[in-house]
């Protein structure tokens, strides 16, 4: 499927169906629904979901016998704080073995302190992202270059995922990421939903930051919940509930000449399709099929019709 008209690996993430930041999105789902239900999109790669098997026995045998590949999995880190450091540098590498294991090369990698959602330290009230004080970024890069030493040790590459509801939202502080860590260790999560999420212009995140890709979110925004959440100053997890993502195609985000260039620098890494919505108002296999075809037709557009 699509291997005539471009280089990368089209995946696609358990999250369509299987919510990860809202829990109640498709916890009426089991693993072995959401594995056959993507084998039979003819896609390849996977991303983990909670409610995939954790053995990794297990994990490889029912994904192997559906001919699927583990392609990454989230992992947060809270290197800001320099008091977690050891012990976050542990986990770090046992999450790497696990998907060396895996046979995955890439590990998103996304740190947590100062967020508001998932910062262990904060409390569920609060409003607004902690941003990151000098201190704090300096011991922030140092753990993500050590944590990319770990990867480069197993010939994978650590793939910085910047997100909404992060410290590393915003254009100015995935600049000051790419600034402060080493291009050889820190290679970057491209994220097109959570780029404009973000307030960046997706294409040129992309021309900027190429050199640094190593892993592709393909992602679309729903311009009308993003305009309403702005206004009322909705947190990120509400914007989720509220269906600010969709699958590409069904957004208001240009993917041709996103995907021209992709093409055009022969990007041969993964690129994961994401909605992160409610399965029950998107069903996650219709929207996933639409948007294959949408990807297809859209680089084959971008090359004169040629498939």
């Amino acid at each position: 499927m699509g291997e005539k008209a471009y280089s990368f690996k089209l995946g696609i993430h358990p999250i369509n169906w299987v919510g990860e930041d809202v829990k109640e999105h498709g916890d009426h789902y089991g693993y072995e629904q959401v594995m056959d239900e993507i084998a039979s999109l003819g896609v390849k790669g996977v991303e983990m979901s909670r409610k995939f098997p954790a053995n990794p026995a297990a994990l490889r045998q029912e994904l192997g016998k559906r001919g699927l590949q583990l392609t990454s999995q989230w992992k947060s880190v809270l290197f800001s704080d320099s008091k977690y450091r050891d012990e976050e540098l542990k986990a770090y590498r046992e999450h790497a073995l696990f998907l060396k294991e895996m046979g995955s090369d890439v590990i998103s990698t996304a740190e947590v302190g100062g967020s508001l959602h998932w910062d262990p330290r904060r409390s569920p009230n609060e409003k607004q992202v902690a941003r990151l004080t000098d201190d704090e970024w300096k011991s922030f890069a140092e753990g993500l270059n050590q944590a990319g030493e770990i990867c480069r040790e197993l010939g994978m590459k650590l793939v910085y995922h910047h997100h909404g509801g992060t410290v590393v939202e915003q254009p100015e502080e995935i600049d000051r990421l790419m600034e402060m860590t080493d291009p050889g260790l820190v290679h970057l999560l491209y994220d097109t939903g959570h780029a404009y999420y973000g307030g960046s212009d997706p294409l040129k995140l992309l021309q900027k930051y190429y050199h640094r890709v190593g892993y592709v979110h393909l992602k679309d925004i729903r311009q009308s919940v993003l305009d309403q959440a702005r206004e009322e100053q909705a947190d990120f997890v509400t914007c989720i509930r509220r269906g600010v993502f969709t699958v590409p195609g069904d957004g208001c985000i240009d993917f041709a000449p996103i995907f021209k260039l992709l093409v055009e620098k022969d990007y041969r890494g993964w690129a994961m399709i994401e909605g992160e919505q409610d399965p029950l108002i998107h069903n996650p296999c219709e929207y996933a099929k639409r948007s294959i075809a949408y990807i297809e037709q859209t680089i084959a557009s971008t090359r004169g019709g040629k498939a």
